[in-house]
């Protein structure tokens, strides 16, 4: 089953949302204001590379001038468990496959 991660009030996330929906696609929505732990963060992530999953819009990340002196992946991962708008929105994943934004190409050819 399509697990989609998302904060409900994020446009973005409702466009992702509404797209699942027209296709039919069933699916389990994580809202990410609850937050995740560092650990399933970590176990979302997986090999993939950790700053992708950063959220380039964000205060946090402007102000740490993230992009030319990115974090380690713990601290990475334990600011996106702290500061959940840090975390790059939708998520889309299927087994192994995770679509990140709201790139309809991408989403259609996941469901």
């Amino acid at each position: 089953m399509l697990k989609l991660y998302l904060k409900p009030n994020c446009s973005t996330c409702r466009k992702a949302r509404t797209l699942l929906r027209e296709k039919g696609a069933a699916f389990q929505e994580v809202d990410l204001n609850q937050g995740l732990s560092a650990t399933e963060l970590d176990r979302l992530i997986g090999a993939r590379d950790y700053r992708q999953f950063l959220n380039t819009r964000n205060e946090l990340y402007r102000e740490r001038a993230m992009k030319q002196n990115p974090p380690s992946r713990a601290e990475a991962l334990r600011l996106m468990s702290q500061h959940p708008n840090l975390i790059k929105r939708p998520i889309l994943v299927q087994g192994a496959r995770i679509v990140l934004g709201c790139d309809e190409e991408a989403i259609a050819a996941l469901v």
